[in-house]
């Protein structure tokens, strides 16, 4: 059948920008050279793929020989940083052609690069950058301070292997993640007009 020939997409998961810049642990559920890599989330989550909603606060060149694209995008709680180049060509085309500052959605895979002091930083590698809307920006935030809240509430389960796997590798309060989503939901309420996006979740 089809389906079995077919590798399934991962899922494209919602994380602040906060949450995300920790994930610096990855790792292969597989030997085959293949088998998708993941990033692991701090909150006890495996992410293949990821989908944010901010604002491109700035875009530059970085390349050489060949164009190279790094963007800014902000939401509540932080900064992501997204690179495309000649491998993501219409990614890298959004990032050339996008004025700042705009609302953008930003579909990718994590990727991480240790530097030469040792520390690892996070970004992402974009299969889409669109921009939209205030409102979209707002529904996501909403959303993803949902996800990030289930994902809290299922860290202390029992047989909760990535949440074991996050307590093993990494030395974090997830508390204050939890901080976040109070921080990233009171942004909406501090905009005007906003506030019906915010109830959404009480």
């Amino acid at each position: 059948m089809s389906e079995s020939q077919t590798p399934t997409r991962e899922v494209a998961r919602r994380v602040f920008a906060a949450e995300f810049n920790d994930a610096t642990h990855t790792f292969k559920e597989s030997d085959d050279e293949r088998a998708p890599l993941y990033a692991l989330l701090p909150t006890g989550e495996r992410v293949n793929r990821v989908f944010l909603v901010g604002t491109l606060t700035e875009t530059e060149d970085i390349g050489n020989e060949n164009e190279y694209w790094r963007g800014r995008v902000v939401d509540p709680t932080g900064t992501f940083f997204v690179y495309a180049g000649q491998y993501q060509p219409e990614a890298a085309t959004a990032l050339r052609e996008l004025e700042t500052p705009t609302y953008v959605a930003v579909v990718g895979k994590p990727r991480t690069y240790e530097t030469d002091d040792g520390s690892v930083n996070v970004s992402v590698r974009p299969e889409s950058i669109t921009a939209v809307g205030e409102a979209t920006r707002n529904r996501w935030v909403v959303e993803t301070a949902e996800r990030t809240l289930d994902r809290l509430g299922r860290f202390d389960e029992e047989g909760n292997e990535y949440a074991e796997m996050a307590r093993r590798e990494y030395e974090t309060d997830v508390n204050g993640y939890r901080d976040a989503v109070v921080e990233a939901l009171e942004s909406l309420e501090a905009e005007p007009g906003e506030d019906a996006a915010a109830e959404t979740v009480s």
